[in-house]
């Protein structure tokens, strides 16, 4: 699938959300299954009319299938007409943060407050990261005393922009250096930064207080 061009990976992206085949999808949108399957592997573009149709099979629009909404932060426009906001349990919360993603750290930094993303995953029950050794995360999530942790905030979410629907989780928890000798608590935990660099520092986060909530729409 080295031909596949942007539009080919959304249109696998939200396939995917949705849990369709390629099939189903297809017959959605009025199109050989064929050339759905052509659309996912080349670098090309429908005409006006069969993209539309691809939209509102996937679910989705036309600007968002050709990246126009990119550049800006997600749950741009309004609300449904009659939204309910839904609290979660601990055990639903860990669910929907189970497969690991990105998050996004929250602690008090050498600059006031900061919060930073991070990839993340879950192993033994708790969430995992990697930070550069000496870097200004390393430096700021100690507390410069032996056997005290700083107690940080995780937050997780995901966003439904077609439906306008979608969830948030919150963790609290110590932030935990894992040093040398404990590298094979570790061992499992695969993570890879997008951002790439030397990150060899793992910090474990043992989710102490969990807190959620789902936003459905009616």
């Amino acid at each position: 699938m080295t031909g596949t061009g942007d539009l080919g990976r959304r249109i696998i992206h939200h396939r995917e959300r949705l849990g369709l085949t390629q099939e189903q999808v297809a017959e959605r949108a009025d199109m050989s299954p064929g050339y759905l399957k052509y659309l996912e592997e080349n670098a090309d573009n429908p005409d006006t009319g069969a993209l539309f149709r691809l939209a509102d099979a996937l679910d989705t629009t036309t600007d968002d299938l050709l990246g126009g909404g990119q550049d800006r932060p997600p749950g741009y426009g309004p609300a449904t007409a009659h939204p309910r906001l839904e609290t979660m349990d601990k055990a639903e919360c860990l669910r929907l943060i189970e497969p690991g993603g990105i998050g996004r750290v929250a602690f008090n930094g050498s600059y006031g407050p900061t919060v930073l993303p991070v990839n993340y995953t879950m192993h033994d029950g708790a969430i995992v990261f990697v930070t550069a050794v000496g870097g200004a995360m390393d430096q700021d999530l100690r507390t410069g005393m032996e056997g005290v942790e700083l107690v940080i905030a995780f937050q997780i979410d995901n966003i439904d922009e077609a439906n306008r629907e979608g969830w948030s989780v919150l963790v609290q928890g110590p932030a935990h250096h894992v040093p040398e000798e404990e590298a094979a608590s570790v061992a499992g935990a695969e993570v890879t930064p997008w951002a790439g660099g030397d990150r060899k520092l793992f910090i474990r986060v043992i989710p102490q207080r969990v807190i959620g909530r789902r936003i459905h729409a009616m």
